[in-house]
Parts: structure tokens; sequence; C-alpha cells
């Protein structure tokens, strides 16, 4: 089992940027993938992006292409989301997840039910 804690959210002006970390502790031997999602209210989790463990290669939805990047840290076991460019449309929980399966250049977890284990998420709020 992989546990995983998000941090680094809150309250951030349009335009502005900020980065959220995942720490993972547990069977992270398991990782092959780290992704992250969000969820803004009344809507359904949406992929947003992810990371080789291994090598580092990301994928990530069009949406936040060029705007957002995700980044890991396997000495600490740790994934970043920098958010650069926010707008109230990125106001959501957002979270992040391992997986078992590679991000390759054909194939990548992007589903949720790729992803085996997530943290509780964090909220950030993007707001003037």
């Amino acid at each position: 089992q992989v546990q995983l804690v998000e941090s680094g959210g809150g309250l951030v002006q349009p335009g502005h940027s900020l980065t959220l970390a995942c720490t993972a502790s547990g069977r992270t031997y398991t990782i092959q993938s780290m992704g992250w999602f969000r969820q803004a209210p009344e809507k359904e989790r949406e992929f947003i992006g992810v990371i080789s463990w291994g090598v580092g290669r990301t994928h990530y939805v069009d949406s936040v292409k060029g705007r957002f990047t995700i980044s890991r840290d396997t000495a600490k076991n740790t994934a970043y989301l920098q958010m650069n460019w926010l707008n109230v449309e990125d106001t959501a929980l957002y979270y992040c997840a391992s997986s078992s399966q590679p991000t390759g250049f054909l194939h990548r977890p992007t589903a949720v039910g790729d992803f085996g284990s997530w943290g509780q998420g964090t909220q950030v709020t993007v707001s003037s």
C-alpha cells in the first residue's frame, strides 16, 4: 500500500502561481507513475497530468499544457505540480495518485481506475 499526502494548496489571485507537493510513503517501490487530478464542485474528477516515476517522462491534458508542470524528486518520494497563470477555472480540490502502470510514449495511466492510491486532496482557490 502507498500512502500519499498533498500539500501546498491555498488561495491565490488570478495570474499567479502555486506549487503543490505530494509525498509518498509505504510501498513506494511499487510506484511507476504519479498522476495529478482535480475536482471542481459538482464536476467529475479530471485528469491533469502524469509523470513517470523512473525517467520523469510527463504527459498533460491539453487544457493545462504550457501552464502546469509536473516534476518529481525520487530521493524525497515527492512529486510536484507547478501551476502558473492560474485562473478561476482552475479552482478545485487537487489530488495526487500513484499507479503501478508505467508512463510511456504510447501508453500512460490517465483514468481514475488506473491509479491505486490517492491522497486526501488539497484545495486550490483562484480568486481576486
